[in-house]
């Protein structure tokens, strides 16, 4: 059975989603010449200011650059300060048997969770050892099973990796492997209305078949839309935020932190 958090079926709910925070055992540690923590603390810190009811924050995959459990640690730490449930799911950078460790005893990794008149599925696309992603058989089963005993509930569902080009060339060959084998699943279930990601380091929006396609910045360095090679972009770190209401709309959108400044660091690889 899933959990369930306290909204109510008749009331909308509030999710913000913290992606792409690569942090370090280290607490100074660095990305591309980015301070990861600091950048974490400062979207943290916007998201309190923003938003004074939040129902649920997703951590949608890279938590850490090292797979470190005390990386982990520290975004546990970090995070606490949101007042909400929160669930995680793994992207390519995470070591799950060290994220497990810093999510014993909780419900982080719990991958369904019924909030309002929605629910929300989180899968894991993560590959051990590699950078694109995909969905195994559990997943895929997960995930019907999920969408066939909830056909009265609207649908999120979340990976980290992307499972549509995003104009990136150099992101093509990383992104999700099987993204038919996703949408096969998805295309028999018209309560679904939206899928999230993270992974790519900026944002998007789009529709297919009437879903939502949504991609969202990091809290990190972002990465610049639409280039043909590895390219950091000027844009601030930032989160996402999805107001899902009862009746299966979703409004939606993307604050990013001001007054960060710092120099890439281009030596730096395995981003």
């Amino acid at each position: 059975m899933p959990s369930s958090p306290t909204p109510t079926a008749d009331s909308s709910v509030l999710l913000v989603q913290l992606s792409d925070s690569h942090l370090f055992a280290e607490a100074a540690g660095r990305l591309l010449g980015m301070d990861t923590q600091d950048s974490l603390q400062r979207v943290i810190e916007r998201v309190l200011e923003e938003q004074p009811q939040v129902d649920l924050m997703l951590a949608s995959g890279d938590l850490s650059q090292d797979g470190s459990e005390a990386s982990y640690q520290r975004f546990r730490q970090m995070t606490a300060a949101i007042p909400a449930p929160a669930r995680w799911f793994p992207g390519n950078h995470d070591e799950v048997p060290a994220m497990q460790a810093a999510c014993a005893g909780s419900d982080l990794l719990e991958p369904v969770i019924d909030l309002g008149n929605w629910r929300i599925i989180l899968l894991d696309s993560s590959i051990s050892g590699a950078v694109p992603g995909f969905l195994a058989d559990s997943q895929l089963a997960l995930l019907e099973r999920a969408l066939s005993e909830a056909p009265e509930r609207h649908h999120l569902v979340c990976l980290h990796h992307h499972p549509i080009s995003i104009g990136c060339r150099w992101m093509e060959p990383i992104g999700l492997r099987n993204p038919d084998a996703l949408f096969a699943v998805l295309e028999r279930f018209s309560q679904v209305k939206a899928v999230l990601w993270g992974h790519v380091h900026q944002e998007l929006d789009q529709q297919r078949n009437g879903v939502r396609l949504l991609a969202s910045p990091s809290t990190c360095v972002q990465f610049a839309p639409g280039s043909e090679e590895f390219q950091v972009d000027s844009s601030a770190p930032g989160y996402r935020w999805l107001r899902l209401f009862a009746d299966g709309r979703l409004d939606t959108g993307v604050s990013r932190v001001t007054g960060i400044t710092f120099e890439v660091d281009y030596s730096v690889k395995g981003y």
